[in-house]
């Protein structure tokens, strides 16, 4: 079969059921000059490879976007990470945002939240709202979503180790908002395994952690569809230093840790593996990086069909999410990271995502101010409204460089993931230190890089200036600890104590057996158990993982 006629059998099945959905933003795209730009532009000779590489919008493998339309229908969902202080302070920043024009919440949790402790607990002192929003109760989540109707916006949850006690409290409050929990649209990080290899937020040893993956697994793909249980990350394990090929091989290699354990769990591939979903990092190599998501998108297509013989297309699609990269914004000039975090989004768009967020000019400082989120966010909207890009899918499909970079990328991560394979998974390559010692030996040579000047930092290694810092700064009050103790306070105090005993014991024996914890975490919730009181009784039962020296 020839691409043309491969092209014209794709319009009239995939692509005319998906415009019977969602109509395109114009019905003709054109550059200022008025010349027509093309759905998906394709080579002009027949090639042999093509349907099986890059095929076609919304088809297996993928190459070329998840969706037939692509942003010609519907731009990518245009988040802002934030979080900060309390509730209430952050609940103004979200509104602001969305006011703004932000099309979906993204949250930023504080320390102690994201490992399980209350705000008055000892160990959270000096930590409470300093680098996300600090959440104990489900009166913290109500108020963080004060005025937010939860059924009308997708919301991202940076939390992992507790996902399922903040999972629970937003769908208390959304319950209490009279939303339909079947109407539920948004994202929770959930990715435990990242933690091990990166980043560092765990609680629990690995086995009780993927239990409670599988739980939301099971008790989402019936009461939650539409919610994305998972987030598997690469974003952290590039911001740790990692390449391009190997955020790519470790990220999907844990993607099919989660799908094995569900699959032991008694789940069906099909039942779950539409809710998966993935996050990136968007780097500075602009090239390397489309290429990268290109890449990912097929190499997962082929995991998840060839592997685990998953059925649905919708299984095979690797829908993620895009953030800029942290570890590449400088606190020397930080204006410069502007021009970075736009390279690096546009990447990001041209590789095909499904949501992004573009980080501030001065978050290697603090916090970022009102003013800088802003020109993030108009960031994103001048990509998609002037720069003409989002008007055809994968415009940079056939290039030869971006062909070869996709190719070499698959390449390398499947190198990775064959190797991991013969370590017996993901999770015993983590245990063997394999992945830490890969990143490791990675970031050691950027590093050195850098210090050589052989890579060139603008403002840091070459092009430096002694300009005083005028930048605006955010301060977060210290008095917000003892404001959320005395919450903390109150909240005990004013609740039925007995009947958060007697859930306290229903806990310990849930976790002790094999039934699905979510529903009683949302009971816990709604019943003014705290997030600390609830990772803590786990804590007892579970213990706490202590990661080893390699």
């Amino acid at each position: 079969m020839t691409i043309q006629e491969q092209y014209k059998k794709w319009q009239e099945n995939t692509l005319k059921k998906s415009l019977d959905k969602f109509k395109e933003r114009r019905e003709r795209f054109e550059t200022s000059a008025g010349i027509e730009v093309p759905r998906v532009a394709l080579p002009k000779n027949d090639d042999k490879e093509y349907e099986s590489k890059l095929g076609f919008p919304g088809e297996y493998p993928f190459t070329r976007g998840v969706q037939p339309t692509m942003y010609r229908s519907r731009f990518w969902t245009m988040r802002q990470y934030a979080g900060f202080s309390t509730a209430e302070e952050s609940n103004k920043r979200y509104r602001y945002l969305l006011g703004q024009g932000q099309t979906g919440l993204s949250v930023a949790f504080d320390l102690p939240t994201q490992i399980g402790y209350d705000a008055d607990d000892p160990i959270a002192q000096g930590e409470v709202g300093k680098v996300g929003v600090s959440i104990s109760s489900i009166k913290d989540m109500e108020q963080l979503f004060d005025q937010i109707p939860l059924e009308k916006v997708s919301t991202s949850m940076t939390i992992n180790a507790p996902a399922g006690v903040l999972l629970a409290m937003y769908i208390a409050v959304a319950k209490r908002q009279g939303a339909d929990m079947k109407q539920l649209r948004g994202t929770i990080q959930n990715d435990i395994l990242k933690e091990y290899v990166a980043r560092g937020t765990y609680i629990f040893p690995p086995q009780p952690s993927m239990r409670l993956i599988t739980d939301i697994f099971q008790f989402c793909s019936k009461e939650v569809p539409f919610w994305n249980t998972i987030s598997i990350s690469g974003y952290h394990i590039r911001e740790a230093g990692s390449t391009s090929s190997q955020e790519v091989a470790f990220t999907l290699a844990n993607g099919i840790a989660y799908v094995e354990a569900a699959l032991k769990a008694g789940l069906n591939v099909d039942d779950f593996a539409g809710q998966l979903s993935f996050f990136f990092n968007a780097h500075n190599n602009f090239l390397e990086e489309v290429a990268k998501f290109r890449a990912a998108r097929r190499l997962w297509a082929r995991i998840m069909r060839e592997r685990f013989k998953a059925q649905k297309p919708s299984s095979w699609q690797l829908r993620f999410h895009t953030q800029t990269a942290g570890s590449t914004l400088t606190a020397q000039q930080p204006e410069n990271n502007v021009v970075r975090v736009t390279i690096q989004a546009l990447s990001a768009v041209l590789g095909g995502t499904q949501s992004l967020h573009t980080n501030s000019m001065d978050e290697a400082l603090w916090l970022p101010t009102e003013k800088s989120v802003r020109v993030a966010l108009r960031t994103q909207q001048i990509i998609a409204y002037e720069s003409g890009v989002a008007d055809s899918i994968d415009p940079l499909a056939g290039s030869y460089l971006i062909e070869h970079l996709t190719d070499e990328i698959e390449k390398g991560a499947q190198e990775y993931i064959a190797k991991i394979d013969e370590m017996g998974g993901a999770m015993q390559a983590i245990e063997r230190g394999y992945m830490q010692n890969e990143i490791q030996n990675a970031a050691y040579a950027a590093q050195q890089a850098i210090e050589k000047k052989e890579q060139v930092i603008v403002g840091v290694n070459q092009f430096t200036t002694d300009d005083a810092l005028t930048l605006e700064r955010l301060k977060v009050d210290t008095s917000i600890e003892l404001g959320q103790r005395e919450k903390l306070k109150k909240l005990r105090e004013n609740r039925d104590q007995g009947k958060v005993e007697r859930l306290r014991g229903r806990l310990i024996a849930a976790a002790q057996g094999t039934e699905n914890l979510m529903p009683l975490f949302i009971e816990c919730v709604e019943n003014d158990m705290t997030l600390g009181e609830v990772c803590n009784t786990l804590r007892g039962i579970w213990g706490e993982y202590v990661a080893e020296g390699f």
